[in-house]
């Protein structure tokens, strides 16, 4: 197996994307270890948020929120997950699990926001980020999720997820910047679709991209059920503010805003939201009215500036 490193050349001049590279080694298991790259964006002294991207995305997916964000006094926090952005790709899909998912993530949470934080999480970056609320709630002030879940076995999976399962397994052409324009309401320029493709110059570059649809646990076999099981424990007693904002075109998750806002205590009473005009790419779409979930849970919280 090969550990691929970005090239820089295809990531400059990005359009609205003009935040500093930082970087972590992260021990990728079985001898190998590779970079993550991270946005770290605002006051230092902010409240931190951790802003959780998904498949097939990178934390430039966060380019509309994070300036607002920051405007209102947080300190943002946007990693990408290895496989993806600038982080380090392994070109073998089999190498990527749900638990190294979950280990990599961790890894960096503890090493560069080991303190309290909010939660911003959004389809695979609410499959991790999910898990880490329902393991360790202590370490989180509030969340907001979009478009996401934890799912825990038990064979439902909406058509469009499954869909979307087999495309990523088989489709010979898997090129990230049109299935992420397919994913918005809003129409993404050339730049934009330009950008997203970036980081996936060739098919071993998409091995992370093309393995994380096939490890959601959905059915009962799946690796990674016992652990979500167990995090639901956590997750489901969560007392802190709990905001769904769900796109109510997203064909994979839409519909799952309420089942997730329903089984978690914190979630009671907050004025959820299923937004219009909204696809499974909701940062892209209503990227204010995200960030106006986020402001209201961190003042519900106290843990706003």
């Amino acid at each position: 197996m090969k550990v691929i490193t970005h090239d820089p050349a295809r990531f400059a001049d990005l359009p609205d994307y003009p935040f500093a590279e930082n970087w972590l080694t992260i021990d990728l298991g079985d001898g190998f270890s590779g970079r993550m790259h991270y946005l770290d964006e605002g006051p230092r002294d902010g409240p931190a948020l951790l802003l959780f991207h998904g498949e097939p995305s990178w934390s430039y997916l966060y380019r509309k929120m994070i300036p607002l964000l920051v405007k209102a006094g947080f300190r943002c926090l946007a990693p990408d997950l290895i496989g993806f952005g600038k982080s380090d790709k392994p070109d073998d899909q089999s190498f990527y699990t749900y638990a190294r998912h979950a280990d990599w993530l961790r890894q960096w949470r503890n090493a560069v926001v080991p303190e309290v934080a909010g939660l911003f999480c959004q389809d695979w970056g609410g499959l991790l980020g999910l898990r880490l609320v329902g393991q360790e709630p202590d370490r989180f002030a509030f969340v907001v999720a979009s478009n996401t879940f934890l799912p825990a076995g038990g064979g439902k999976a909406s058509p469009g997820f499954l869909a979307w399962r087999e495309f990523a397994r088989s489709s010979p052409d898997f090129r990230i910047g049109g299935i992420m324009d397919r994913g918005c309401q809003s129409v993404l320029s050339p730049a934009e679709v330009a950008a997203y493709d970036a980081p996936f110059p060739d098919e071993p570059s998409k091995a992370g991209a093309r393995a994380f649809p096939q490890l959601v646990p959905v059915e009962d076999d799946k690796p990674g059920v016992a652990d979500n099981i167990a995090a639901w424990k956590g997750l489901a007693a969560f007392d802190k503010p709990f905001l769904t904002l769900f796109g109510e075109d997203d064909p994979v998750l839409g519909a799952a805003g309420p089942q997730l806002a329903g089984r978690i205590k914190g979630a009671e009473g907050q004025p959820h939201a299923m937004l219009s005009r909204c696809g499974h790419f909701s940062q892209e779409d209503r990227p204010q009215e995200l960030v106006d979930g986020v402001v209201a849970m961190a003042r519900k919280a106290g843990f706003a500036v």
